[in-house]
């Protein structure tokens, strides 16, 4: 089929799923978007009373959750449970934004961007294609990546604005990616039950401007980090040593470095280096499941 009619079927389908859904972006936890967070607790530290929740959801299902900046106009981080995947990726659906972040939507879910120019209308509180095509030298990066997918529609909705930072060209199609990479190969062939990964970045004062002002924050370090409590303990050493939970961060620079470490090894950096809270923590308990009851 060819890419374009099989872009309108999926459109098609999304506007047949639509259905009223309300509390999908706020100050508060999205209830129906807890089940992406290892024990349903978000990470620790990084709340402020600018930041939005958003239950990234489609066609009519959740699908995430992500943290959003409407200041810098970008995600924090997105949280996201690992689906076995080949690590194909779509390229038949169009880039979407969140209508509830500028106004009360019918739908509660992403949409695709407005052929018009309409997009004005809510690009306070978010970024519009436009902060990207005039961004020379960057990538539009998921923090929630396609491959880490396999539903069609888990796929899709990685697809949003909400879930993208601006990545240096060269760090996203190098370093980067094969990070994401290494973590797929890694979780399908050791991960015994529900893997739960959050990305997330910090940021200093480097932003896409777009005719004078400010429009999308630019990272600074990526980070990532998963939870697998349930795992194959048959693993070879130097997988298993990286279970229940591993971390990674990266600078995002055209040569920019990934570093693989503990979690913990992550949580302290970035207590050092940047502003975020001493109780940033990214998993309740650092994903040490709790003892089991006696018997």
């Amino acid at each position: 089929m060819a890419p374009c009619r099989v872009a309108l079927w999926w459109l098609l389908g999304v506007l047949v799923a639509v259905r009223v859904v309300q509390g999908s972006v706020g100050i508060l936890l999205p209830q129906d978007c807890s089940g992406f967070l290892y024990q349903s607790r978000p990470p620790a530290g990084l709340e402020h009373p600018t930041l939005r929740y958003i239950c990234q959801r489609l066609v009519g299902q959740p699908r995430y959750l992500t943290l959003y900046d409407p200041t810098d106009h970008i995600p924090v981080y997105s949280a996201y449970t690992f689906k076995r995947s080949d690590g194909l990726k779509r390229a038949d659906v169009p880039w979407m934004f969140e209508p509830q972040l500028s106004s009360l939507s019918d739908t509660g879910e992403m949409q695709p961007f407005p052929q018009t120019h309409l997009h004005h209308r809510f690009k306070d509180a978010q970024a519009v294609l436009e902060d990207y095509s005039n961004a020379v030298g960057f990538e539009r990066g998921q923090l929630n990546p396609d491959e880490h997918q396999a539903d069609p529609n888990d796929k899709a909705a990685t697809y949003t604005l909400t879930n993208v930072v601006p990545q240096v060209s060269e760090f996203s199609t190098g370093p980067w990616d094969q990070q994401e990479h290494r973590i797929r190969r890694r979780l399908n062939n050791y991960c015994r039950g529900p893997a739960y990964i959050v990305t997330g970045v910090t940021t200093s004062n480097l932003a896409i401007r777009h005719r004078g002002s400010a429009r999308v924050a630019v990272p600074t370090y990526l980070w990532s980090a998963y939870c697998c409590p349930n795992f194959d303990h048959n693993a070879p050493y130097m997988e298993r040593a990286k279970f229940p939970a591993f971390a990674a961060h990266g600078l995002n620079q055209r040569d920019g470095p990934v570093t693989e470490l503990s979690l913990q090894a992550v949580q302290e950096f970035f207590k050092s280096v940047t502003f975020v809270d001493k109780r940033f923590q990214i998993f309740q308990d650092d994903c040490v499941p709790p003892p089991s009851p006696l018997r």
